[in-house]
């Protein structure tokens, strides 16, 4: 399986592209959920929040509840097809994501080393720190998911993230 990582601008066609089953959206509420062809409601988890790192007047911050989600979605998904990660950019929202499922479905993997394979897959990721302390405190990781995305730093700046693969 692997999991693909992109920004809301390509889904439709990478959903086409690699017959993918399950599609994570990450939005904002000023954005509009969309459904994809051939992805059918119970192989997409919607999710709206902000991307931001703590809690701000006038947005909404990733919460405990949208990690759980998260997770629960990913403990769930059965099969061997791609899943498709995306937020607006696909560069934080996204990328946080993709790093907590290669965390859960790799149990016994080394946080940094994941890190490294994700900044090796795009030099812009930035994951939502928030999201990653969620993910870490629910999974048992004793803080090595969040120094592990610390340890890589900011990636680039960008309009738009790099479309990758990351293989489980």
């Amino acid at each position: 399986m692997e999991i693909i990582v992109s920004p809301l601008s390509a889904v439709q066609l990478l959903v086409n592209r690699h017959k993918v089953s399950h599609v994570v959206s990450l939005l904002g509420p000023e954005t509009p959920h969309r459904t994809f062809s051939g992805i059918t409601d119970g192989n997409h988890l919607k999710l709206t929040f902000h991307d931001i790192t703590a809690p701000a007047e006038g947005f909404t911050a990733p919460a405990s509840d949208h990690v759980e989600q998260l997770i629960g979605f990913l403990k769930s998904r059965q099969g061997d097809d791609p899943m498709l990660i995306h937020c607006w950019a696909g560069i934080s929202r996204s990328t946080a994501s993709a790093f907590t499922a290669m965390c859960l479905y790799n149990p016994d993997a080394d946080e940094y080393k994941l890190a490294q394979q994700l900044r090796a897959l795009s030099h812009v990721a930035t994951p939502n720190r928030r999201i990653v302390a969620f993910a870490d405190d629910m999974m048992g990781r004793q803080g090595r998911m969040v120094d592990a995305i610390d340890a890589i730093g900011r990636g680039e700046d960008a309009y738009e993230g790099v479309i990758f693969q990351w293989k489980i």
